[in-house]
C-alpha cells in the first residue's frame, strides 16, 4: 500500500477549490490538476507499506491525536515550487493556526521514524497542491496562475481529525481516522 497522513479540509473548502481550479485550468491547460474532491494537506508520506505494518502505525499515531486539540486553517493566496521561470508545482496557501498544523506534523514524523519512515530533510511547508507540471522542465503558465491566486480566499477548515490514507489508482482511501483531543 502507498500510505500518507493528512488533514482533510471539509466540503466548503472542497467546493471553493473545485471552482478555483476550474478558473485556473484555462490559464495552464497542459498541467496535471488535482481532483478537488477529498482535498487534503499531506503531513507525512510513508510510501510503500506492508499490510503487516498497519497495526504498529496505528499504535504510533493514536497518542499523537490525543496530544493535539482541533484548530482552524484558511486557504488563501498561493504560489509555486521550482524555478520562477518554469515552476513544477502550483499551490494554494495555508493560513490560520499553521503552528498547530506544524506541531502535529512534527510529532507525527517523530513517532513514525522509529518504524522505518525517515523524516523529510526539508522543513515542512503547509500548502494545498493544485497542479503539477506534466513537462520535466516545468510549466511557465503557473506564473499567471500564481498572479490569479493573489487575494483569493477559499474558505476555512476546522481540523478535528487526521487520516491515514492509502493512495490507490488516483483515489484516496481512508485506512485510519483519528480524532484530535476533545473533538467530537
Amino acid at each position: 500500500m502507498r500510505l500518507f497522513t493528512a488533514v482533510t479540509l471539509g466540503s466548503a473548502v472542497e467546493a471553493q477549490t473545485a471552482a478555483g481550479i476550474e478558473r485556473l485550468r484555462a490559464l495552464a491547460p497542459k498541467a496535471r490538476w488535482v481532483k478537488s474532491e477529498g482535498v487534503h494537506l499531506t503531513l507525512v508520506f510513508l510510501g510503500e507499506v506492508a499490510d503487516a505494518q498497519l497495526p504498529a502505525i496505528g499504535d504510533a499515531l493514536t497518542p499523537v491525536a490525543q496530544h493535539h486539540a482541533p484548530f482552524t486553517l484558511s486557504i488563501e493566496g498561493g504560489g509555486t515550487f521550482g524555478s520562477p521561470r518554469h515552476p513544477h508545482v502550483l499551490w494554494a496557501g495555508v493560513r490560520g493556526n499553521t503552528g498547530a498544523l506544524e506541531a502535529l506534523q512534527a510529532e507525527m514524523a517523530a513517532v513514525l521514524e522509529p518504524l522505518g519512515f525517515p523524516r523529510e530533510k526539508r522543513m515542512y511547508t503547509a500548502h494545498l497542491t493544485l497542479a503539477r507540471s506534466k513537462e520535466q522542465r516545468g510549466d511557465a503558465a503557473f506564473a499567471e496562475c500564481q498572479r490569479a491566486l493573489e487575494g483569493q480566499h477559499w474558505g476555512e477548515a476546522h481540523v478535528k481529525h487526521f487520516v491515514l490514507f492509502e493512495s490507490k489508482g488516483g483515489h484516496y482511501l481512508p485506512r485510519l481516522e483519528l480524532p484530535l483531543a476533545g473533538a467530537l
